[in-house]
């Protein structure tokens, strides 16, 4: 890359990373009038979908609809939509924005001994030491008494784990089993349907669905523009990962755990404990160890788990 390309896609990775920051808050704000979750997932699954669909439109693209491709969608929507952010709407709704910010980024470290299971992977005493590290970043923020602002909150992290433990097996599905020849675009447009298909009746019949008839307030714009920041920025990151590589895409991984903490701070003046900063940098330190050193090319069947988030 040239220095005008490398100055540009930087940019575009510090813009990706403050977007996808954003949305924990954001996130927080939805949920802080009693919205529940069910309904905040329908809602997003559709904007996101209607934004896909017109990126997909443009380019002269089709949804295949073939039951092997069905089968791959609804995979996709559980594993990467309606178990995770069920899970996490409802954890940030009791934890500080900024401590899910940092859970979630342990995906990697979570992928890394499922890949191995798997035979995707290979074990190197590097890794080790980074899924040490974000252990020991999880310990921080759940074992000092004074880690997290009230003690009650403990019981609401091992919920908050299940959706990086999510997208950790979305990953080595999507890496094992492959994408049925479809493009990222494709898989997630197809699986925001089928989510948005599954958590309308859900949201119905729970009494959580959200009414588009009604005043808007901050809750409900904080909804819309996550989700829009959702789908602006995966198609970004797609973009990125075709021009600069995978593995230069990657780093966003840290910008949106450091940006999630910002805009917390800034947004919410959240304020955090000596052990949740000492927390951040051990698990960030874990990722940059468990993430492959290797140059990856995009491909169809690239995983996609930590892209859309």
């Amino acid at each position: 890359m040239t220095r005008r390309e490398t100055a540009f896609y930087t940019l575009l990775l510090l813009l990706l990373g403050a977007g996808w920051g954003l949305t924990f808050p954001l996130s927080k704000i939805a949920v802080s009038t009693g919205h529940r979750h069910f309904g905040l997932i329908f809602w997003d699954v559709m904007i996101g979908a209607v934004f896909l669909g017109l990126v997909l439109f443009l380019r002269g693209g089709r949804l295949p609809m073939s039951p092997r491709h069905l089968r791959l969608y609804a995979i996709i929507a559980l594993l990467g939509t309606l178990v995770p952010n069920s899970a996490s709407y409802q954890a940030i709704t009791h934890l500080p924005a900024g401590v899910v910010a940092i859970v979630v980024s342990l995906v990697p470290m979570l992928a890394f001994p499922i890949a191995l299971g798997l035979g995707l992977d290979r074990f190197s005493p590097r890794r080790l030491l980074g899924l040490s590290a974000g252990l020991s970043g999880v310990l921080l923020l759940v074992l000092p008494d004074a880690s997290l602002p009230d003690p009650a909150m403990l019981v609401w992290v091992p919920l908050a784990l299940i959706a990086p433990l999510c997208y950790a097996f979305e990953g080595n599905f999507v890496a094992r089993w492959g994408t049925a020849g479809l493009d990222a675009v494709q898989v997630l447009l197809g699986a925001s349907l089928m989510a948005a298909a599954a958590s309308l009746p859900l949201a119905i019949g729970t009494g959580q669905f959200i009414s588009p008839f009604r005043v808007y307030g901050p809750p409900e714009w904080a909804l819309i523009a996550s989700a829009i920041i959702h789908a602006i920025t995966y198609a970004g990151y797609v973009w990125l990962v075709g021009r600069a590589g995978s593995v230069f895409a990657a780093q966003v991984s840290y910008l949106v755990t450091g940006f999630g903490i910002l805009t917390s701070l800034i947004v919410l003046r959240e304020a955090y404990s000596p052990y949740i900063w000492a927390a951040l940098g051990l698990v960030l330190a874990g990722v940059f160890l468990v993430q492959p050193r290797r140059q990856e090319s995009l491909a169809p069947d690239a995983p996609i788990s930590e892209t859309a988030r």
